[in-house]
């Protein structure tokens, strides 16, 4: 498979500077209502970083699409009363708001039904948007956005666009989209590499990978799609993480889960957190598990809890 033309940004690139600004974060994809039975709230991977991130104390920004309908309606003020920026949500005539049917009879290990053909399968970019990713500090995705054409295009046009962002592909597989091209493409464009230890095992049987343990696997992400970090997360065994010169093993933490709907997106926002600081590997790592930890021991994906969020970075990453 062959590489994007355009090179990746440095990692050294100026947009790692925190000391003086705070850096947009972008999650540009999927946003929809989780339903828990009779109860909805407000999810979607990426939207669920941007929210993260937003709590963690970065500037953060939802592109993604919502029907012309009730629900539209609700979950823009859901995501308004969050403190998040709607400007990058557009209203969709000829489609629905996206829904997924959550089942947590195993709270570790929740299941989603995906409905199809909804506004977030139709992203498109304004001008105003594309100017806006330019300038970003991160832009942060998945491959569930990229099932259908609209979307794909839309995500793929702003990675070329985010000439100065730190790209991190939150690789979410959702069968039956597991387009091996996509997800290729998708590494290849990446700095970061963030995925769980069920999808590990997944990506290596799709794309033959040979792998002993996380570690060999990384260092193969890392090699071949030149991805400067991979994370693997592994639920309540903690979470793996590694860099071209380091790999590092954090252990899971004893909760009483929740639910585990957006822990993982929350690791995400975390591990972006962090690098953004600069702070090490290990502080990343053993950060953004506290984080993912904190979130699953919550019910639903976008809990308020930037209280504690603040705990957590004194504790781990301004001692």
């Amino acid at each position: 498979m062959a590489h994007p033309d355009a090179p990746k940004v440095s990692l050294n690139h100026h947009f790692l500077e925190m000391k003086n600004n705070n850096p947009l974060i972008i999650g540009i994809g999927e946003l929809l209502w989780d339903c828990f039975g009779n109860e909805k709230r407000p999810g979607g991977a990426p939207s669920n970083v941007a929210y993260h991130a937003n709590q963690l104390g970065l500037e953060s920004l939802i592109v993604s699409g919502v029907g012309v309908d009730s629900l539209g309606d609700d979950l823009l003020d859901a995501i308004q009363s969050h403190g998040l920026n709607t400007a990058g949500i557009h209203r969709d005539p000829n489609h629905p708001t996206g829904t997924v049917t959550v089942d947590t009879a195993d709270p570790d290990h929740p299941s989603y039904t995906i409905h199809e053909n909804v506004a977030w399968d139709h992203i498109r970019l304004t001008s105003q948007l594309t100017d806006q990713i330019a300038h970003a500090g991160s832009l942060c995705f998945g491959t569930l956005a990229q099932r259908c054409e609209t979307s794909r295009a839309s995500i793929t046009q702003a990675i070329q666009a985010a000439s100065q962002a730190m790209v991190v592909y939150d690789i979410n597989l959702r069968p039956p989209w597991l387009h091996v091209d996509w997800i290729e493409q998708s590494m290849a464009r990446a700095h970061v590499i963030k995925l769980n230890a069920d999808e590990v095992v997944t990506l290596s049987h799709l794309l033959n990978i040979t792998m002993t343990d996380h570690a060999s696997f990384a260092t193969h992400l890392i090699k071949k799609y030149k991805a400067k970090h991979v994370f693997i997360t592994k639920a309540e065994d903690g979470c793996f993480a590694a860099d071209e010169n380091d790999h590092i093993e954090i252990p899971g933490k004893t909760i009483e889960v929740a639910d585990a709907v957006g822990a993982g997106d929350a690791f995400t926002a975390a591990l972006i957190y962090g690098l953004l600081k600069r702070e090490s590997l290990d502080k990343i790592a053993t950060f953004a598990n506290d984080v993912g930890s904190l979130v699953a021991s919550h019910a639903g994906a976008m809990p308020n809890i930037s209280s504690d969020f603040e705990s957590l970075k004194k504790k781990h990453l301004m001692a």
